[in-house]
């Protein structure tokens, strides 16, 4: 009886499994295939029902949100313009008011020093009485005569503004207004200008600046976004500092051409606002800032007197994300009450099947339980076999220890026998020499020549001592001992086999050469076992040479890592390439017949794999066979 014919001859009976019974029809379900295809359709419809309501639910929210965002923001917006007007219209008429004064008049008429200082004098009172920033003088031609801000390093006296459109409005009878950045400050500002009238037309221009810094200020402590454009689309106030002097879309050259003869911005770029633009035509915006794409509400208003536009815009965000709730509220409402519906027809069909299924159970448990019985007893049988093939297998294992321990004894006694030869050479000249030392020592003790007789029995000690190491040695390799794995030494090991091999090394006269091994760790394995791999591996190296001219057997030891590597290589002919595959099966060798029994390598595998290590064999680049045996360290 082999191993493998008990492991294939083993057979366990699968248990009873009463789903697998079902489906082959031993139980009958009622099957569900109908119903599952008719409950997905319904809840396709239901998640269908779902996201309807949800995104209904959005767009009205959203759109109605949207619409009380742009009716609020129209009021809103309404009230900043109504506020702006009211303070450009207040001031409307005070150009003309001042130029009812005879002072400025005669300074028109004479020009002289003590009539500018005059002037100066009274714009200044003028200037700090209304809290404007600036009132001026220009004559017909456009230069400044006198000016409030007169004392100052950048006074308006002596600069001409005949460009700007305001004083070319009050030359000509009307109210000139314009809104622009200060060509001699560079600050901005708002300009009213009014004709000094005389009988013969106007004879000079009163123009007084106004700052609406403090009404943008009041725009930017709101939290609305509010900007006001003027005629060319130019932002000329906003609550967003970065907008100012950004235009709304781009400008076409005849505008841009406009606001460069009245250098109205100095020399600013007026970039476009960020993204699509504005357009007041529409109730919303895009506009790409720094965080990102923004949709805004927005309300416009038109300011047909002072020619401006105004816009307010309100962040989206808001109500979408009211909108993205209430979606999710109706989805989640329409969700349960479908979940309801669904669940109570579901139910209904459920009470159905649960009824037919007991009926089903009912009438297969009778078979279910005499089947189960019956697969009971087939694996109570099953059981008994398998169990009498488990201890057939350890027995079998144990008769394959005893033989492969056998077999390592039987191998060691070969190698012993082929070195009897040998160890009878090396033991037949100590004891010659000590029969000659003993004849030798009785006729010197005759003599009464005590010195020579004691060198005598000094050699004949030394003699004997070495006939009894090499007989120890003879004894621990012949016996038959179990294993037991400890720390060897492995310069020991080597010298112990170099010594059951030194007959047959001196009988081929060859050299073996040890590398050093004395910084190498002690190994985990046998000694008398690792001494007779190592006597069987030196032996075959001097085989393979012996009809060599190079006659020369390496052994060295390495440490690698965790582990040592024994090599031991020979200047013989290498192994050939048939012979390779089956160099460590039992019986196999390429000896003459009676010269082995190709037991030598299979038993040096199993006692190096005992060891749990591993021995492999190749062939040198140069000439000869490589065997190397890699142990564990401790």
């Amino acid at each position: 009886m082999t191993t493998s014919r008990n492991a294939s001859s083993l057979r366990v009976l699968p248990a009873a499994d009463p789903a697998r019974d079902a489906s082959s029809g031993d139980l009958s379900i009622p099957a569900r295939a109908g119903t599952t295809l008719r409950w997905r359709w319904r809840h396709v419809v239901v998640l269908a029902a779902c996201a309807l309501c949800g995104a209904v639910a959005y767009v009205a929210t959203f759109t109605f949100y949207r619409e009380e965002q742009a009716r609020s923001a129209a009021k809103r917006l309404e009230f900043v313009v109504l506020s702006l007007q009211a303070l450009v219209h207040r001031n409307e008429a005070l150009p003309g008011i001042i130029g009812l004064k005879s002072t400025l008049g005669s300074l028109l008429d004479t020009n002289t020093l003590a009539a500018q200082a005059a002037a100066n004098a009274y714009l200044e009172t003028v200037a700090k009485a209304s809290g404007i920033s600036a009132v001026y003088l220009l004559d017909a031609g456009g230069t400044t005569l006198a000016s409030s801000n007169w004392n100052q390093v950048l006074t308006f006296v002596g600069e001409n503004y005949a460009y700007r459109p305001y004083f070319k409005d009050a030359m000509a009878g009307r109210t000139g207004r314009f809104y622009g950045i200060g060509s001699t400050t560079g600050e901005a500002g708002y300009f009213l200008a009014a004709g000094v009238v005389a009988p013969g037309g106007a004879r000079g221009v009163i123009a007084v600046k106004l700052s609406l810094e403090k009404f943008e200020e009041a725009m930017r402590q709101s939290t609305d976004v509010v900007i006001l454009t003027d005629r060319e689309g130019v932002v000329i106030l906003s609550s967003v500092p970065e907008w100012r002097y950004r235009t709304v879309a781009a400008l076409a050259p005849a505008a841009r051409e406009r606001i460069r003869q009245s250098r109205q911005y100095g020399d600013l770029p007026l970039l476009a606002l960020p993204g699509p633009g504005l357009d007041f035509t529409r109730s919303h915006a895009t506009l790409a800032l720094e965080g990102g794409i923004t949709h805004y509400t927005m309300a416009t208003h038109a300011s047909e007197d002072l020619g401006w536009r105004a816009a307010l815009l309100v962040d989206q965000a808001p109500s979408r994300r009211a909108a993205v709730l209430a979606a999710l509220a109706a989805t989640s409402v329409a969700a349960f009450l479908g979940a309801l519906t669904v669940g109570f027809q579901e139910g209904r069909y459920r009470r159905e099947e649960m009824r037919k299924a007991k009926r089903a159970l009912v009438e297969a448990s009778a078979r279910l339980e005499q089947r189960i019985i019956e697969r009971t007893a087939d694996i109570s049988q099953a059981n008994a076999s398998l169990e009498r093939k488990i201890e057939e297998l350890r027995r079998t294992e144990a008769i394959l220890h005893e033989t492969r321990d056998g077999a390592v004894h039987a191998g060691k006694l070969a190698v012993l026998g082929q070195m009897s030869a040998g160890m009878g050479h090396e033991l037949s000249q100590p004891l010659t020499a000590l029969r000659t030392l003993s004849d030798n020592a009785i006729t010197l003790l005759d003599g009464a020549r005590l010195e020579e007789v004691r060198e005598n029995l000094h050699l004949i000690s030394e003699l004997t001592a070495r006939m009894g190491r090499i007989m120890a040695l003879l004894k621990a390799f012949a016996r038959a001992d179990s294993t037991s794995l400890e720390p060897v030494a492995m310069d020991m090991a080597i010298h112990h086999a170099l010594m059951l091999v030194e007959s047959r090394r001196c009988e081929v006269r060859a050299d073996i050469l040890v590398s050093s091994t004395l910084a190498t760790r002690p190994v985990r394995a046998d000694a008398i076992r690792l001494e007779q791999v190592l006597v069987n591996l030196m032996r075959n190296a001097l085989d393979a040479v012996e009809f060599r001219a190079e006659r020369l057997v390496r052994v060295a030891v390495r440490q690698k890592g965790r582990h040592a590597v024994i090599s031991v290589s020979d200047t013989g002919g290498g192994i050939a390439p048939e012979a390779m595959q089956r160099l460590f099966e039992p019986f196999y060798t390429t000896k003459p017949a009676g010269a082995g029994l190709g037991l030598g390598l299979a038993l040096s595998q199993s006692i190096v794999e005992s060891f749990g290590g591993r021995i492999e064999a190749r062939n040198l680049d140069r000439q000869g066979a490589l065997f190397t045996i890699t142990l564990e360290v401790y």
